[in-house]
């Protein structure tokens, strides 16, 4: 059994990793014009909600990771829109979550690699296309701008389109972390929270330093 203090503290260090890559790694595959978000969720949302969902095997725990990775997203308000950014990171969390849950895929066993690659193709097309219409409905309401359905509609064709990218890496990405769930590695049991704790600490720190470097302070 999971005691709740553990799982709080795995939301806490998935969904800072997940944030730290977002901001850091995110940010550096912008800078040389890749279609960051893509391949962001393709690889590092899939791989961490993926780890997470496969290691606890409990519903709710990814949509905590998006949020804890959208708040740290905020902090770093460099590379673009990085309200968008922060919304689509909550909501394909919420969304990895609803999937994973509504389908039942809380597997028991290891499935085969073409379940795997099921998994991966399916989660990170429907995760990264549904984050990316969400945004669309809600970074209005934080800013400025004004939401027009007509506009979103004529934009759906890019939408589903560029969720290629994000399945064609989903499809490597999934297997993969079944992959290294098949090494067995874990982490003891008294060693569990002062490293879970350092790595989350560490990203945030990083994160927040780097931001006031940018800006000068």
């Amino acid at each position: 059994m999971i005691t709740d203090r553990r799982f709080i503290v795995g939301i806490i260090v998935f969904g800072s990793l997940w944030g730290f890559a977002e901001c850091i790694i995110g940010s550096m595959l912008r800078d040389v014009n890749l279609p960051a978000g893509a391949i962001m969720t393709g690889i590092f949302a899939i791989g961490l909600m993926t780890l997470s969902r496969t290691t606890f095997r409990q519903p709710g725990m990814q949509a905590g990771i998006g949020l804890v990775a959208g708040t740290l997203r905020l902090l770093n308000p460099f590379g673009g829109c990085f309200i968008c950014s922060a919304i689509a990171i909550m909501a394909e969390g919420l969304l990895f979550d609803l999937i994973w849950t509504g389908f039942s895929l809380d597997l028991k066993k290891t499935p085969s690699r073409t379940i795997q690659a099921s998994l991966g193709i399916t989660s990170a097309y429907l995760v990264y296309v549904g984050g990316y219409i969400i945004t669309q409905f809600l970074t209005p309401l934080f800013s400025s701008a004004g939401f027009y359905l007509e506009n979103l509609i004529v934009f759906i064709p890019h939408i589903l389109a560029s969720g290629l990218l994000a399945a064609l890496l989903g499809v490597a990405t999934v297997p993969a972390v079944f992959t290294f769930k098949e090494l067995h590695i874990t982490v003891q049991e008294r060693l569990y929270y002062p490293v879970t704790i350092s790595i989350s600490l560490f990203c945030w720190i990083f994160v927040i330093v780097n931001t006031m470097r940018i800006i000068g302070v």
